[in-house]
């Protein structure tokens, strides 16, 4: 198996982008590039090579699960894993963006302190699973 390296972290909230953006690098050592929208993420996702994809579900403009569709559309970054993260974690709401190809659903806010971590672990889940 390979390591995670890469994450690539879609977020239109520029404070939660800072957080998590230091969470990820500083505390996970991870290399971490950050898109302030859906559209973004489809400019820059294929020249960064992500390992893993983190993807807000509400941005204006491309929403997250419009974001994963068009992200899948492409070859290199068909079998990237996504987690989504949102507010919104019914049980109901994680279900359907599960169905939408996301590995999970991270829920904000989170602890700067444990995402590292917890990307970690769904992206070893996820690459276990191919």
């Amino acid at each position: 198996m390979s390591v995670l390296e890469r994450v690539l972290y879609v977020e239109d909230d520029p404070d939660i982008q800072t957080v998590a953006q230091l969470a990820l690098e500083v505390v996970g050592g991870l290399t971490v590039k950050v898109c302030s929208s859906g559209e973004q993420a489809l400019a820059e996702a294929e020249a960064f090579a992500p390992d893993m994809i983190l993807l807000d579900v509400m941005m204006p403009g491309m929403d997250g699960p419009s974001t994963l569709a068009a992200l899948r559309q492409r070859p290199a970054l068909a079998n990237v894993p996504v987690a989504f993260m949102t507010a919104k974690v019914q049980p109901h709401e994680v279900e359907q963006l599960i169905a939408l190809g996301a590995e999970s659903v991270i829920a904000k806010p989170f602890d700067p302190m444990t995402l590292a971590p917890q990307v970690r672990s769904l992206w070893e889940q996820a690459c276990g699973k191919k």
